[in-house]
């Protein structure tokens, strides 16, 4: 009997996809837990799963964002040590090298100022998304929990 590989390794304890809305919804169903809103539960994890989502699209955009702007920086920084090369002799040679020198760490410090407020920004947005989700469960829980009346 041939099997495929896949299916010769698979544990059922380590499912190798996460179940869907609907296996969750059946799984609820199959328990009969009387009382317990099955649609409400599904709902919960949707708007968990979507949360998620949204704090990986998230991190994903910061993270490119940040990446093109490290790359604009690296040209930026090429162009000028170009240009500087350029004038690298005559006269004013020294004070023109020492000048540029003086910008190029200004410059430094700025980009590094710039790329870490890139950085913040974009852990802050993502991180906001699963904080709103948790305070949202949060306060669904504490509804839950009030005593009925």
């Amino acid at each position: 009997m041939a099997t495929s590989k896949n299916a010769a390794n698979a544990n059922p304890l380590f499912p190798t996809a996460l179940p869907s809305m609907e296996d969750f919804s059946k799984l609820i169903e199959q328990l009969k837990l009387p009382g317990v809103d099955v649609g409400a539960l599904v709902e919960w994890q949707r708007k968990d799963m979507e949360a998620l989502a949204e704090a990986n699209r998230q991190a994903y955009e910061g993270i490119q964002s940040l990446a093109q702007r490290r790359g604009e920086i690296l040209r930026d920084t090429l162009a000028q040590w170009q240009d500087a090369l350029k004038d690298a002799t005559g006269k004013d040679a020294i004070s023109k090298q020492a000048e540029v020198a003086q910008r190029g760490v200004q410059q430094a410090v700025d980009n590094f100022r710039e790329l870490a407020q890139l950085e913040a920004q974009a852990r802050n947005n993502s991180w906001k998304v699963v904080q709103d989700r948790l305070n949202e469960n949060m306060a669904n829980l504490q509804q839950l929990l009030q005593p009925k009346k």
